[in-house]
Order: C-alpha cells, then structure tokens, then sequence
C-alpha cells in the first residue's frame, strides 16, 4: 500500500514537473481574419497582429501593431493592443491557476504521506 502511494506520488510530482517545464514560456498570439460579406471567414488563413513570450522567470517579449501616424510618426494601434492584452492576461491568470491546483494536489498527497 505505502509502495502504491509513493507510485502515485512520484508520478503527481513528474507530471507537475513537465507542465512546469511546459509552462516554463508561454506564447500568446493574436491574430486576424478578414470577413468578407460575401464570403465565410477562412480562419485557416488568419495572420498575427501582436505576440508576447513569457517566460517563468518574468522576462517577456511583446511584439504589437504599430501603425504610421503624423508626420511619420508610429502610433500603437490601442483597440488590438487592448485585446491583445487581455488575452495575455487569460493566459497569465490560466497559468496561475492550474499551477495553482498542482501544487495544493501534490502538497495535499505529501500530507497524506
């Protein structure tokens, strides 16, 4: 009995170490697909306006739309920047969450032990 416990601990423990190792960098892209009146939209063929990478240590990436305004000058494109921005925010508190519930599963088997 105490063999089978510890097998299942073991094996808790190495799948929150992989989604760990997975969710050690996290990519949200956002993308866009034009909508023909005429037509369906082809999702197939949707194409990234703005990318973040984060990684579990808090260094980031973000690459968002720009688009040239007066004089030349580059303007974020604020209404896809936003949007972009709550999707990272998903991501981030989804992350969060689930590393959330791994830990409390393993500690909760570490107290049964």
């Amino acid at each position: 009995m105490a063999n089978d416990f510890t097998s299942s601990l073991r094996n808790a423990a190495a799948s929150v170490a992989k989604y760990v190792e997975d969710a050690a960098e996290m990519e949200v892209i956002t993308k866009y697909v034009e909508i023909d009146s005429d037509a369906e939209a082809d999702f197939e063929t949707a194409k990234p306006v703005a990318r973040t990478l984060i990684k579990l240590d808090s260094d980031s990436e973000t690459v968002f739309p720009m688009r040239a305004g007066q004089g030349d000058a580059l303007e974020v494109d604020l209404p896809l920047f936003e949007l972009h921005q709550q999707n990272v925010s998903t991501a981030i508190d989804y992350r969060a969450r689930i590393l959330s519930a791994l830990l409390s599963t393993v500690m909760s088997r570490d107290n049964e032990a």
